[in-house]
């Protein structure tokens, strides 16, 4: 078999050795693929989250800005506000009481 036979096959195998690498391991590998992927899919999980949670800020805006009975409810919730001639009662749970060694 002539030399250059041999040259030509020992090219072609370091060829072929530095594709797999590339393949595998390099830039664009089918692992970087594989992780980019894992990251999409989690970030359209955060988006559709988002977007439910966005739904849900809307539908309270618009309560707030039309009917009167969101607002009473966040005010009783949030400031501890009470309607006239009602009657408020504040319950204090007691403390455990400490029993010492």
């Amino acid at each position: 078999m002539p030399w250059y036979f041999r040259l030509l096959f020992v090219v072609l195998l370091l060829m072929f050795v530095v594709l797999q690498y590339r393949l595998w391991v390099g830039q664009g590998s089918m692992a970087e693929v594989y992780r980019l992927q894992q990251q999409i899919d989690s970030q359209k999980q955060q988006l559709a989250e988002m977007r439910e949670r966005n739904t849900r800020l809307r539908a309270e805006v618009q309560s707030l800005k039309t009917g009167l009975e969101a607002v009473e409810a966040r005010a009783r919730s949030d400031l501890g506000m009470i309607k006239e001639g009602e009657t408020f009662f504040q319950v204090i749970e007691p403390e455990p009481a400490v029993t010492e060694p």
